[in-house]
């Protein structure tokens, strides 16, 4: 009988030892989600950007430079990597492309990769609202107008689906 309870008793701290080390795992990650600043009109799929647009590039800089940013995401375009590429330089940070072919399985895979730290992800009018509205599991936020480069949003999550959003300008 004491063999028993001693066995159930050790079955027992080995799960709560398991499902505390599982909660602890799941660590608020801060995702820093950015349309490219302002391009040209270059007759191109790929252009570069506005000096409108490095301007941009050069405050999201100074916004961010003393956040503890640690992985720079972007889309394998020339807007997009312009316009993070002083806050990457910056902080020392290879630019990390991602491919858009799995918006969900792209969330997870930087959540689990960077659990608990800060991301910035650069993206497009129509690709940057759909990560939120994954991230935050509601549908807050359609294509931004071509027009609008200035959306800022920061997410704090532990998981798709679950997170919180501020919604600011810049």
């Amino acid at each position: 009988m004491l063999i028993s309870y001693f066995s159930h008793m050790k079955k027992f701290l080995t799960f709560i030892l398991f499902l505390s080390l599982a909660t602890s795992y799941a660590q608020e990650t801060t995702f820093i989600l950015i349309r490219h600043a302002e391009k040209t009109n270059d007759g191109t799929k790929d252009p570069t950007l506005t000096a409108e647009g490095e301007t941009r590039a050069n405050n999201l800089l100074k916004m961010f430079e003393k956040a503890d940013i640690t992985a720079v995401y972007s889309t394998n375009y020339k807007r997009t990597q312009l316009t993070v590429a002083p806050l990457a330089k910056a902080k020392g940070l290879e630019i990390k492309n991602y491919d858009w072919k799995n918006p969900k399985a792209l969330l997870n895979k930087i959540l689990e990769t960077n659990n608990g730290e800060t991301v910035l992800i650069c993206g497009h009018s129509n690709t940057t609202p759909i990560l939120a509205n994954l991230l935050t599991g509601k549908d807050t936020f359609t294509t931004f107008e071509d027009s609008d480069y200035g959306n800022l949003l920061i997410i704090a999550a532990t998981k798709v689906g679950a997170g919180k959003l501020l919604h600011m300008r810049y």
